[in-house]
């Protein structure tokens, strides 16, 4: 017991310096493509009866007040979802994706829903070389080639159809009005419009609602209204989703998509022919608890691993900031990712071995390949099957935008949703009051390897990207006690699983293990966020052999716990995101 105890106050006391510290500006520090506005300190927020965390105020406050007025979680991450759209376009929003675990306490069962993005029909594996060369990021993103078929309408409506309260189309109200009466520029949205501006300036529908005439970015407080949104929500709260995937908007899509200068396959059948998924959500033990979430091709399965592989450590006995937990947990994530790399692709068009990625023999054997005092440097993929494919190593290019809420009602229905257009701005594509998706540059732009092996994660028609995003649940005889989850591309996994150490070994608070520095490695270097305590650690780490990487790691965690004492929330300090509780 003293020993807990003590370990208990040194991860405190680290936390404390954290607080102190994390706020020094970052040198060196790589860009933040969504525009990061500081970090804010943000307290941690406890309630009874429900909750609401989202990216930006206006979204929370969306969901909060159809959880007043009586709605139900789903309810809640609906109006939020639709709010974000419109406040912080460049993460996710009707042209994109989502993922959406759902808790219904009624049933006593995890839901879990897939609005992934999915290939047209016409897309081809080659689809991003020139020449046999693949295309570079920028060229590939920027184009009608990267837009995938979007998912979240149909997401967002099968999911209100099971669980919803509310009538569907109540809740676009609070995102219809404020697209008419206009909202203020934040400074994130200021910096990332300002980042981007290039890339928004070759579209004219884009730079024409996000630069002012001489081409700049729209300042800070400017008030930004967008009616032709405002009508696109309208169609469908009257319509349903079918709004979007057929008729009017759905031609405006397919027109804007082909008409590119660099032209993509995106027709009106594949629009129509579009389903979201309802999945059976991928669950697995860690410690006292079961950790549920996204199965393929989300990011369930790499956050499942490296936990069950932080399983085989003491990690409640190294302080969160000491080198020993940024070295197990980084060893952990280097195995993790480097089978995630390897397998992770859409379960229908490849088998991926999900039961024996989990299965507690072979992490135990991965585990024993974590050294005490050396790093494994660049992991292999491992063998949990004794005979399987051969596939080659791909190309892909996934950058830290997308965003995260979470909503619990006040008869304990629970809700994380991962939603993303991809990178910042998505495809830069601006149609009918939206951005659509760049989602296709989450497959590999190589079909095969330098020996010619297929790579799992190719483009094939129809099929759906393989994702980080991990919308993750957390239980304790057999009742959630926690639900988060995180933007920030391949670094997802990462943030996700380190926040769940936070709260489930260290016994910090929901707020307190969102706003730890970010550590970890996604096999490759090991990567500390710039502007932090971590800082320290680099030397430390290099002598037991880790490459390191400073740089900015944005996150976007937002994250609710229940505790036998009433709700807690906690919203991400690098970003403009709020918690709100009654």
């Amino acid at each position: 017991m003293q020993d807990k105890r003590l370990s208990r106050f040194s991860a405190l006391l680290a936390l404390t310096l954290t607080l102190l510290c994390a706020a020094i500006p970052a040198q060196g520090a790589d860009p933040d493509p969504e525009g990061s506005s500081g970090r804010t300190e943000k307290s941690l927020v406890q309630a009874q009866r429900f909750l609401m965390a989202a990216a930006h105020p206006l979204a929370t406050q969306a969901g909060y007040d159809v959880l007043r007025k009586g709605g139900d979680a789903m309810d809640a991450a609906i109006a939020a979802q639709l709010m974000l759209n419109l406040v912080e376009p460049q993460s996710s929003g009707l042209g994109g994706g989502a993922f959406i675990l759902y808790y219904d306490q009624s049933e006593d069962r995890l839901h879990s829903y897939d609005g992934r993005e999915s290939a047209p029909a016409g897309a081809a594996p080659d689809g991003f070389l020139k020449d046999g060369k693949p295309l570079t990021y920028g060229q590939a993103v920027n184009s009608g080639l990267a837009v995938g078929v979007p998912g979240l309408a149909r997401v967002l409506e099968m999911a209100h159809r099971a669980h919803g309260v509310l009538p569907w189309a109540e809740l676009f109200e609070p995102a219809i009005g404020r697209a008419e009466s206009g909202f203020a520029v934040t400074p994130r949205l200021h910096l990332s419009i300002e980042g981007n501006r290039s890339g928004l300036a070759a579209h004219a529908a884009a730079a024409d609602y996000f630069l002012d005439e001489q081409g700049r970015a729209w300042p800070v407080g400017h008030i930004l209204k967008n009616p032709a949104f405002a009508a696109s929500l309208r169609a469908l709260a009257a319509g349903g989703a079918d709004a979007l995937y057929e008729g009017e908007i759905a031609e405006s899509i397919v027109r804007a998509v082909r008409t590119h200068e660099r032209p993509g396959s995106l027709s009106m059948e594949d629009l129509a022919a579009y389903r979201a998924i309802e999945r059976e959500p991928i669950c697995g033990p860690y410690r006292e608890y079961r950790v549920c979430g996204m199965a393929p091709p989300g990011g369930g399965l790499a956050v499942q691993q490296l936990l069950g592989i932080l399983e085989h450590f003491p990690m409640s006995q190294y302080p969160p900031l000491s080198v020993d937990a940024v070295h197990y947990f980084a060893e952990a994530g280097r195995l993790a990712y480097a089978d995630r790399d390897y397998y992770l692709a859409d379960p229908a068009f490849v088998h991926v071995p999900t039961q024996a990625l989990m299965d507690p023999v072979y992490l135990r054997a991965r585990a024993a390949l974590i050294q005490p005092e050396l790093s494994l440097g660049v992991a292999e993929p491992g063998k949990p099957l004794k005979s399987g494919p051969d596939w080659g190593r791909g190309q892909e290019s996934v950058q830290p935008s997308t965003s995260h809420l979470v909503a619990v009602d006040d008869q304990g229905n629970v809700v994380t949703m991962t939603t993303s257009i991809e990178a910042a701005f998505g495809s830069k594509i601006f149609v009918r009051g939206f951005l659509l998706n760049n989602e296709l540059t989450d497959f590999s732009r190589v079909p095969r390897d330098a020996q010619g092996k297929w790579v799992a994660n190719r483009v094939e028609p129809g099929k759906r990207p393989r994702s980080a995003m991990s919308p993750t649940m957390v239980f304790r005889h057999d009742q959630p006690v926690v639900a988060l989850g995180a933007p920030g591309g391949t670094a997802i996994v990462n943030f996700v699983a380190q926040a769940l150490v936070g709260v489930l070994d260290w016994g910090l608070d929901i707020q307190q293990a969102i706003a730890l520095p970010h550590f970890g490695s996604r096999n490759a270097c090991t990567e500390l966020e710039a502007g932090t305590v971590l800082g320290s650690l680099a030397q430390p780490l290099r002598e037991r052999g880790h490459e390191i990487c400073v740089h900015e790691l944005p996150s976007g965690l937002h994250g609710v716990m229940l505790t036998p004492q009433g709700l807690q929330g906690g919203a991400d300090p690098r970003r403009e995101g709020l918690a709100l509780g009654d």
